[in-house]
């Protein structure tokens, strides 16, 4: 359990090291009224303004420009090494520095990194720093009542005036509240505002957030927690960059751990981020904290108000929000004295970013620390291997939680041979694995079927002509939704109604659906457990924060007996009364040749099944499987994911696979298809060669067409110490791409569809 040395977390071969230090090198003093402003557009560069002589500025701050005929908002750059001499009456001048602290340095040189390794403009970047634009205008003060000192001689004190005035005191207070807390009437208040007896003021502003207590509530560790605590806590406490690594089985108390890092974290007096892949879904995470603490931490996530927006952007940036815990763009809110950073579940490939700036939270939260001398933490029961081989080599630290807590035992997990016990016809669930629904629901607790498959039917075909409901826009096939009574595309969001007769060949009746989504098994189990009150958890039927936090009520109360869930059910739910799992297509996700697909898969396998069993009585999973003897299905059956990781990382090694090698693809599209095949072939031929190297393609994309766009993929594939930047770079300025024609660059890409 002990930090890997200072000498070889600094030359640490991560990501947090490879791309190189920023290029501009440490702010400089603005030597003259001239200034580079970086605008949150798709800008390769700052452009030059005027400072009048009135506004005073420094890098970071926050400005408001002319740009063309409007304004733009926009952050005061540092200056660059060699700056390209504009003549001074072609500048324009600065029109307003707004009142908001100014972008710290750690935070412009995170733009900066990332900007360079994603190959993105900087202002593109910058515009996921500046997400709430109007956080930066001064919050309106809200208009109060105080005493007037001394009291106007001749006026008239009733007994209802002198006791306002004796509840007003020294404090400034809404007229209403007044009224309220003095039992008087509105009348009476405004009377005394006509007597002179108390004048208009402005309230004091309120915290945006209560302050979290790191001494409210501190919960009673197992011998392990309490060593692996004490671990996170030094780190913490050194007030420099280390990345740890926190890996424990499912029910092991993970969160406990490092919540004392954040208690930590608040006695130094700095900022502490929690990164989530389901923020939306985190109501249990919530209601712990809040326990722990005594206050609720603030929150970012897309589905908050423009107001909650502004408000929380604006306390994060004058240090009133202590503990933030947000989505992955979480990372780009300006802290201005972060000390900790958590990636909870830090495995899951939600984390990665695939539209505008494509970039994986994970990565960017361990260069956000190194940047800020934090600590990170990297957190999972199934960590990805990149993080493990991290482990392995020193560069992280590495503690880790063997047991469940409590003394709760980890599930037994079986699989179903669905080759000797097939469900029956029209079925979708084995003879075994109804049985143990049965037994699991006559003895009183609560049993949960997943399947990682949204809707009733993944695929709707005609039995007459064999067509097959397909996307307009996108390589996909339509997803029958029954309850809705749609046919929905799960990529791009097509939806058309369910049809009574095949679009191809008239025949009316023949639409048939095949394969199962939750829908169908909800289906199934209506009509073999009539009496089991359901609950189907998927991403349409939990659409946020509240659906969650109702879903989770009626679980813990025991309002459900049978819970039907996609991989939302996974991610770090605890119900004391689940004790069976079935899985209902454990080989989903095992095909299709992606290089982490057998990682993905046991990760997700090895999660869900860690929903059974947290409490008293013992777990159970059942994985319906035609592979069995899988390398996946044979790790998880021996509950050996430590064995798993070593056999993938011994596949992976000799090839130069992540994380043994680099990979950066180019995503060529096009609403033309020739187009899109020509830039491509262009690529195809400029594509650089030498020792280390391979260019794969180009060829079509798995999702050929997607949103309406043609789709061709290369993949760059360079051994470890190789920058693929520069190489993309040189390679991308070698072809010519016409404007109809866009290439998206994604450095370690995750999805190769």
């Amino acid at each position: 359990m002990a930090a890997p040395d200072r000498k070889a977390r600094s030359a640490q071969d991560t990501l947090a090291l490879e791309a190189g230090e920023p290029t501009s090198g440490r702010p400089r003093p603005v030597a003259s009224r001239r200034v580079p402003v970086l605008l949150p557009l798709p800008l390769e560069g700052a452009y030059d303004y005027r400072l009048p002589p009135d506004v005073a500025a420094e890098p970071g701050s926050f400005v408001e420009v002319p740009l063309g005929g409007r304004t733009a908002l926009g952050v005061v750059w540092d200056p660059p090494e060699n700056p390209d001499p504009i003549a001074e009456s072609r500048l324009r001048d600065v029109i307003a520095v707004k009142p908001v602290p100014p972008m710290t340095e750690s935070l412009r040189r995170f733009v900066e990194w990332v900007a360079a390794y994603t190959l993105t403009p900087p202002g593109a970047v910058l515009r996921m720093a500046m997400s709430s634009p109007s956080a930066l205008d001064e919050p309106q003060a809200t208009g109060g009542w105080r005493a007037v000192h001394p009291l106007p001689e001749g006026v008239r004190l009733t007994a209802e005036r002198s006791r306002a005035l004796a509840t007003l005191g020294d404090a400034v207070m809404t007229g209403g509240d007044l009224a309220r807390e003095a039992g008087v009437l509105p009348g009476v208040i405004r009377g005394m505002a006509n007597a002179g007896l108390i004048a208009p003021a402005l309230l004091p502003r309120a915290a945006a957030f209560p302050r979290p207590d790191p001494e409210a509530d501190s919960p009673v560790l197992s011998e392990a927690q309490a060593e692996a605590a004490r671990f996170l806590r030094d780190s913490a406490a050194r007030r420099r960059f280390e990345v740890t690594l926190l890996q424990g089985v499912t029910g092991s108390g993970k969160t406990e751990v490092y919540l004392d890092a954040i208690a930590e974290t608040l006695r130094e007096g700095r900022q502490a981020l929690v990164l989530l892949p389901e923020i939306a879904l985190s109501t249990q995470w919530l209601s712990r904290f809040e326990r722990r603490f005594g206050a609720p931490p603030a929150l970012w996530h897309s589905e908050l108000s423009s107001r909650t927006r502004r408000v929380t952007w604006r306390a994060v940036a004058e240090g009133e929000a202590p503990v933030l815990v947000g989505a992955r763009s979480a990372l780009f809110l300006p802290f201005p004295d972060l000390g900790l950073i958590v990636v909870d579940e830090e495995h899951e490939t939600a984390f990665k970013q695939e539209d505008g700036v494509t970039y994986h939270a994970r990565d960017m939260a361990v260069v956000r620390a190194r940047l800020n001398e934090a600590a990170c933490v990297l957190v999972s029961a199934t960590p990805s291997l990149e993080s493990v081989t991290n482990a392995e080599a020193g560069r992280y630290a590495r503690v880790q939680l063997p047991t469940r807590h409590g003394g709760a035992a980890l599930p037994e997990i079986r699989a179903i041979d669905l080759r000797a016990t097939p469900p029956e016809r029209g079925r979708f669930l084995s003879p075994p694995l109804t049985a143990a629904i049965h037994e699991t629901l006559e003895r009183g607790e609560q049993a949960m079927l997943f399947l990682n498959r949204r809707g009733y039917a993944p695929l709707t075909l005609c039995r007459a002509c064999g067509h097959r409901m397909q996307c307009p826009n996108c390589t996909a096939w339509l997803v029958e939704h029954r309850a809705q009574r749609r046919l929905a595309c799960h990529h791009c969001g097509h939806v058309e109604p369910v049809r009574p007769e095949c679009v191809e060949c008239g025949a009316e009746h023949s639409l048939v659906p095949i394969g199962p989504g939750v829908e169908r098994i909800q289906e199934e189990v209506a009509d073999l457990f009539p009496e089991a009150r359901k609950l189907v958890m998927a991403s349409d039927t939990i659409p946020g924060p509240a659906a969650a936090t109702e879903a989770a009520r009626r679980i813990e109360e025991r309002e459900v007996d049978l819970i039907i869930g996609t991989q939302i059910v996974a991610k770090g739910w605890h119900f004391p009364h689940l004790t069976l799992v079935g899985v209902v297509d454990a080989d989903l996700g095992l095909a299709g040749g992606d290089l982490r697909a057998g990682e993905r898969t046991m990760q997700l396998l090895h999660q869900v099944a860690g929903r059974a069993g947290r409490a008293e009585a013992p777990g159970r999973v059942l994985l319906q499987t035609f592979s069995p003897d899988h390398p996946v299905m044979a790790a998880l059956l021996r509950d050996d994911f430590e064995g798993f990781l070593a056999a993938e990382s011994e596949q992976r090694r000799p090839g130069h696979w992540p994380p043994f090698g680099r990979l950066a693809a180019l995503i060529v599209s096009s609403e033309e298809a020739r187009a899109a095949e020509r830039a491509a072939r262009d690529l195809g031929l400029a594509a650089p060669s030498g020792d280390g190297l391979q260019v794969l393609g180009p060829a079509p994309a798995p999702l050929s067409l997607l949103r309406g766009r043609h789709r061709h993929r290369l993949l760059l594939k360079a051994e470890r110490g190789m920058s693929v930047q520069a190489i993309l770079r040189d390679w991308l300025n070698k072809v010519e791409v016409p404007g109809n024609v866009r290439i998206q660059v994604d450095v370690d890409p995750v999805s190769f569809l």
